[in-house]
């Protein structure tokens, strides 16, 4: 799940895995690096990361246990170089009042 704060642009990434033992964020907002961007383990066995990104759309996966796996609820999806998909989340530009 994707939840975006519209005054802070804090995007909240959330997966459930009840068998995970390592979860991590990783997308082209981190160049891809696997240990960047660890996620914490809620008591409810979710996993949870707030991230701040300015507006605009990024790729990314999460890493669960050395395997790769897409948001379920991702903005849309768009094909990658290794012949799957890769999640994408929009972060809007802040609206003027």
């Amino acid at each position: 799940m994707i939840q975006i704060s519209p005054k802070t642009k804090k995007v909240n990434f959330t997966i459930s895995d009840l068998d995970a033992k390592k979860v991590f964020l990783v997308g082209d907002f981190n160049r891809w690096d696997e240990k960047k961007h660890p996620m914490k383990k809620l008591k409810d066995k979710r996993w949870k990361l707030e991230v701040k990104l300015p507006a605009g759309e990024y790729r990314f996966k999460y890493l669960v246990d050395g395997n790769w796996i897409n948001d379920p609820v991702a903005h849309k999806y768009v094909p990658n170089i290794y012949g799957g998909e890769d999640s994408v989340v929009v972060v809007p530009q802040p609206t003027k009042r």
